[in-house]
């Protein structure tokens, strides 16, 4: 099966400029997704003026520029043409250099990292959550979009956290040899 024939097999019904209205789920998973994106979009505005490491720094720079900035103004827009009221927005960090800001009063590169895994990984899974609660065809198609931008930035990511030692893993599972049988 490929995905993006599923997606556009069945986005073509509304090629034609005919939508039902979005309902409440979609609003809401939609709105969700803007103001989830904005706030990750801040963090990284503040970790990216933080950082120490330039190739975390370059891995923060791309996930602003190319995923999370065209994410939030796609959906901006969207939900602006569907009439849907927006939230609040908070202002854009000012970029900056302040990685002298003392080791104990600021995230490490490593935790900023982490903190950035993490954020992806739930826009994954509520992208996913989107996808799958849409009726509309189209919003599928939008979530489905974020989800794939999402997962190929988390590879690299990935990669680069293992790289740098900074990647959280559960220890290996090893179960008792010794229970006893009956």
């Amino acid at each position: 099966m490929n995905i993006l024939e599923t997606i556009t097999e069945a986005i073509k019904p509304f090629l034609d400029g005919e939508k039902p209205p979005l309902n409440t789920g979609e609003v809401m998973n939609l709105w969700f997704y803007l103001t989830a994106t904005e706030q990750t979009l801040r963090g990284e505005q503040v970790s990216f003026n933080i950082v120490h490491d330039p190739e975390l720094r370059e891995a923060l720079e791309d996930v602003i520029n190319n995923v999370h900035n065209p994410i939030y103004k796609e959906l901006t827009e969207f939900l602006r043409e569907e009439g849907v009221s927006l939230p609040q927005s908070t202002p854009e960090k000012p970029i900056g250099d302040y990685r002298d800001i003392p080791e104990g009063s600021r995230l490490s590169d490593e935790e900023c990292a982490n903190l950035l895994q993490f954020n992806i990984i739930l826009g994954i899974n509520y992208a996913c959550r989107g996808m799958t609660e849409s009726v509309r065809a189209d919003v599928a198609a939008r979530f489905a979009k974020y989800l794939t931008m999402k997962m190929t930035f988390a590879i690299k990511l990935k990669n680069l956290a293992s790289k740098k030692g900074w990647l959280k893993q559960p220890p290996i599972f090893q179960p008792e040899r010794h229970m006893q049988t009956h």
